[in-house]
């Protein structure tokens, strides 16, 4: 399929995506409100021990608190599909569907995911708005900060998007993915600043972060969004998501073909 087709079936999943979120609104509103919990409850808590010491790492007061409300963004923006979704599609012969439409399945899930995001973005607003009242971050927004940001979170979400894909395709080789899975979630926890920023980990630690696609979903995007990096950082860091976004979906291609060679239906 050429370019033109390519991006003819990316927005038609995209706005297939988005149809369907919206019949289920009040869902998809409880389970954001789920996923928000994380950021929130570390705002808190890293909030108040920034006011009895001053500062965490090289952030101010002020600065961590701008940092977890983004994060809350951040949060939303870049969920995608898990590997728990290709058990189940596995287990089902769900795959056998999908296997039959001309297009990649990477590249139909990875847009009707971003369909999905317009919703999801909407009911962040009032709970961002909620947020920015009670806690005050001190975020000043600037034509700056929305187009290096919009730029850093799209980034963000194809990167993991990409490397959650390719995790899923484990599935092909076992029934379960959930205990690789929860290792890779554990890592990209302490290494990608959602714990805490990684100014806060020991510098062995932020060099492994540093080469790694976890810090450029997570405190990349807020850090763009909060006015700490400057345009060089910031290119840098785009370059760092594009680095890793080729290298995922090209390993994904090649896994691809020999996954698909293994696959039965099994049905339950």
């Amino acid at each position: 399929m050429n370019v033109r087709g390519l991006m003819a079936v990316g927005w038609a999943e995209a706005r297939v995506g988005l149809l369907q979120e919206m019949q289920f609104r009040i869902v998809g509103f409880l389970q954001l409100l789920g996923f928000l919990i994380e950021p929130i409850v570390l705002l808190v808590v890293w909030r108040t021990v920034s006011l009895e010491s001053g500062s965490i790492g090289s952030y101010s007061g002020d600065e961590i608190v701008a940092y977890y409300v983004v994060w809350t963004l951040v949060r939303a923006m870049n969920l995608a599909l898990t590997p728990y979704v290709w058990e189940w599609w596995i287990q089902f012969g769900r795959v056998s569907h999908l296997l039959m439409h001309p297009t990649s399945v990477y590249w139909r899930s990875t847009m009707n995911f971003a369909g999905m995001k317009l919703l999801w973005f909407t009911m962040w607003l009032p709970i961002g708005g909620m947020l920015f009242l009670v806690f005050r971050p001190n975020i000043v927004l600037t034509w700056r900060t929305f187009v290096f940001g919009f730029f850093a979170l799209w980034g963000a979400y194809f990167v993991r998007a990409s490397y959650q894909f390719l995790i899923g395709l484990i599935g092909f080789w076992t029934t379960r993915v959930a205990a690789l899975f929860e290792i890779i979630i554990m890592s990209e926890i302490l290494l990608s600043g959602r714990l805490v920023p990684m100014s806060v980990m020991p510098e062995w630690v932020q060099s492994v972060s540093d080469v790694l696609p976890f810090k450029w979903t997570f405190q990349f995007p807020i850090e763009v969004i909060i006015g700490r990096l400057n345009s060089p950082d910031v290119f840098t860091g785009w370059m760092f998501q594009a680095g890793w976004f080729l290298l995922l979906i090209t390993s994904i291609g090649l896994v691809w073909k020999r996954a698909v060679r293994r696959y039965t239906a099994v049905g339950s």
